[in-house]
């Protein structure tokens, strides 16, 4: 019972591990949000967000998935052996430069055809191949990003998160005041600029220094990191592409408007639904990477994994939920409205997508690249399939219904890979506790439609505390979270 709890903590941790640091990061990205509202409108923020997808598939394709093979290499090896960890850190800096050439140079050569794909004309040539110059950064920034993770250096990888995103914030204001749409670019490239200069600083002092590494041994040395990296990105680029391909239709389909409201609509869900999956993906990955031979171990911690997951989230959802129209309006602006019904969809799919998640990472955890291609492959195939199909017939809420069934998709195929190749299962209290977060997420968005508004809001309220005492009751039966809480504040009292 020690242990088990002790590994509750420890995903607990590592999930609040950025306390006031992610606090703070969901302000940043408030004010980003509110700020483009007012002053670049639905339209900017469409252009800002097929800029964004278009350049992270450009890094897709040229980082060669370094970010994921460095981090299980790192991860693996780092208790065993440190000269050969300093070793790949050292292969991984120099790799990262060549990709980062590698990449502007190709978003500068492709510059025009870029535009004309993505936008339908040239106009945005010149926008490409500055943004050459975010592709360079970013890619630098892996590197840095991938050392503190693999080293499971959580904090410090918090704190660079921290820092670039306010300083990302001070740009923001003034190019968008001034230039307004035209600040979009140097938007990009500074604040890439600044996440390189933070993810720089914060994992500097694990730059061991070496000997200059001649090209033939740099790729003799970094092949297997390579290889490992470019299968497993096939699968990470699908989602790119899928991302971008949805965008380009609804641009194509709908105009640059509603893009930006597709836009804003995943902002909202990336940015403060999904600080959880980003707060507990810097530590799980790593730690399932480094227990992936040990299959009773693995099923153990994604078991544990998925449960703090949908305990954290379901309060969350369902205060999105209740205050979807006020949210939208504090996040952007009365002109953001219709986004609600694809953010009521999607957010409860945010659920679906949590215990997916969990399992989806043993296979990457594995190394099961042949698999992980085939499935993330598939099953992106089929989400773009059902988003066109969803917009076609039902607009942007056609796109928020495909995004939920998918991912009740997506949980039932996984769910089947894992059990068949890994013999994965969760356990019964996983089961008990999943099937009242449905029940809790799923009674709010039923209870929105409600028109009494005395009933609707006197039900929501009672669905916000419900779901606040269930996920503290359930995290301190695991945890000791109270306990542990006030052992701290009495602490501090001292």
């Amino acid at each position: 019972m020690t242990v088990s709890k002790s590994s509750y903590r420890q995903i607990l941790k590592a999930t609040s591990l950025f306390g006031g640091v992610q606090v703070f990061s969901v302000l940043v990205s408030i004010a980003k949000s509110k700020f483009a509202a007012i002053f670049i409108g639905p339209s900017g923020i469409g252009i800002l967000g097929v800029l964004n997808s278009t350049l992270d598939l450009i890094i897709g394709f040229t980082k060669l998935g370094l970010d994921i093979s460095a981090v299980k290499e790192i991860s693996a090896t780092k208790e065993e052996a440190t000269n050969k960890v300093s070793r790949i850190i050292n292969v991984l800096k120099r790799l990262t430069w060549l990709t980062g050439l590698l990449g502007a140079v190709i978003t500068i050569i492709l510059s025009s055809w870029l535009s004309s794909v993505t936008f339908g004309n040239t106009d945005y040539t010149l926008s490409f191949i500055l943004i050459s110059l975010a592709v360079f950064f970013n890619q630098l920034t892996v590197g840095n990003l991938a050392i503190l993770q693999g080293l499971r250096k959580l904090k410090n990888l918090a704190k660079a998160t921290m820092w670039a995103s306010f300083c990302s914030l001070l740009v923001i204001i003034p190019l968008y005041y001034y230039l307004g749409v035209k600040g979009i670019v140097p938007v990009i490239i500074l604040t890439s600029v600044f996440t390189f200069i933070f993810s720089w600083y914060f994992a500097r002092q694990y730059h061991v220094k070496s000997n200059i590494i001649p090209i033939k041994a740099l790729f003799a040395e970094g092949k297997q990191m390579m290889k490992l990296g470019f299968v497993l990105s096939l699968g990470s680029l699908a989602t790119l592409l899928t991302i971008y391909l949805i965008q380009i239709f609804i641009t194509n389909r709908g105009g640059i408007v509603e893009v930006g409201y597709y836009n804003a609509a995943f902002i909202i869900i990336n940015a403060y639904v999904g600080v959880v999956f980003n707060a507990m993906s810097k530590d799980y990955f790593p730690r399932l990477s480094s227990i992936a031979n040990q299959n009773n171990v693995l099923t153990n911690v994604v078991n544990q994994q998925a449960f703090v997951a949908i305990l954290l989230l379901t309060p969350i959802i369902v205060v999105f939920l209740a205050f979807a129209p006020l949210i939208i309006n504090i996040l952007f602006s009365k002109e953001f409205s219709p986004i609600i019904g694809i953010l009521t969809f999607a957010i409860l799919a945010t659920l679906f997508k949590a215990v997916s998640w969990t399992m989806g990472y043993i296979l990457v955890a594995k190394g099961d690249s042949k698999l992980f291609i085939q499935t993330e492959v598939g099953f992106n195939f089929i989400l773009l399939l059902m988003s066109v199909l969803g917009y076609i017939y039902g607009g942007l809420i056609g796109v928020g219904i495909s995004y939920l069934l998918y991912y009740i998709i997506y949980l039932a195929g996984i769910k089947i890979i894992t059990n068949h190749k890994y013999n994965f299962k969760f356990n019964s209290d996983f089961y008990k506790i999943f099937i009242v977060c449905i029940i809790l997420c799923s009674g709010t968005f039923l209870v929105t439609y409600i028109k009494n508004d005395y009933v609707k809001y006197g039900l929501m309220i009672v669905l916000i505390i419900s779901s606040c005492i269930f996920t503290i009751v359930k995290l301190n039966q695991k945890t000791d979270l109270i306990r542990v809480i006030k052992q701290k504040f009495n602490n501090h009292k001292r």
